[in-house]
């Protein structure tokens, strides 16, 4: 017996991604809900056009965010995409016999991300095994905001499926550095509330140690020049959090 899809879906200001976010998912999904956070562009009238439920909801935190999208969903088996993500017709074709022969409890796949028109294949981004499609009565959203996951319930049952969904995260570089900015902030007050300090040496080896590590040990190089942006980005996006906690341990 074919088991019933919903997929779902958080936005705020995402007009440039989820019509193909949308266009990906329509051959699997058996309901499709957007959950936005009050978008002042173009996505609520695109999410309309393309004939999906949407409900706004203020936000409160990525995983707070998408785990109460989840309680949006007709059913309890979901797929849970970002706006930027999408399907290959490869993982469609996978997804629609998982639903006609459903094993697991959960199901992650691979994620290939595009930055600035390249496909990075290294610099530790790749294959970035995601888990996305699972039976929601055994796990949830979790990990520590913002770099969400979710976390399923000991006795659960996962597989891993060799397909790609394919994030296009950034457009530009100054893009990808905005989004350092606002991460590292949530980043680095979510380590100083778990008692987490920082101190000089801490930012020094923190971050060459990310530029060694992605850029040669994971051999971020063969990405070429865009694969050296990514690593570098990295590298300081670690010095700007461990800069900021060290401030919210001297101020505090």
């Amino acid at each position: 017996m074919q088991i019933q899809l919903s997929v779902v879906i958080i936005t705020f200001n995402e007009e440039k991604n989820i019509a193909r976010c949308i266009g990906s998912v329509l051959p699997i999904a058996d309901d499709i809900v957007v959950v936005d956070s009050f978008s002042t562009d173009k996505t609520k009238a695109i999410c309309t056009s393309k004939g999906v439920r949407f409900v706004e909801h203020p936000f409160d935190g990525h995983i707070e965010q998408k785990n109460w999208a989840l309680t949006q969903a007709k059913f309890n088996h979901v797929l849970s995409l970002d706006a930027d993500e999408a399907l290959t017709p490869e993982l469609q074709q996978e997804i629609l016999k998982i639903k006609s022969n459903w094993e697991a409890d959960g199901y992650s796949f691979n994620r290939l991300t595009n930055f600035c028109g390249t496909w990075i294949k290294h610099c530790g981004w790749y294959p970035d095994k995601k888990l996305r499609l699972w039976n929601i009565t055994k796990g949830s959203w979790g990990g520590v905001n913002p770099h969400d996951k979710v976390i399923m319930d000991k006795e659960a049952r996962t597989k891993h499926i060799p397909f790609d969904i394919l994030h296009y995260s950034f457009y530009t570089v100054d893009q990808h550095l905005k989004q350092i900015e606002y991460f590292t902030d949530i980043s680095a007050k979510a380590a100083f509330e778990k008692g987490k300090t920082s101190n000089g040496f801490k930012i020094f080896y923190k971050s060459v140690f990310k530029f060694i590590r992605d850029y040669f040990l994971k051999l971020g190089f063969l990405d070429g020049y865009h694969g050296y942006v990514v690593c570098k980005n990295s590298a300081y996006a670690k010095k700007l959090k461990y800069s900021k906690l060290r401030a919210l341990n001297r101020n505090h």
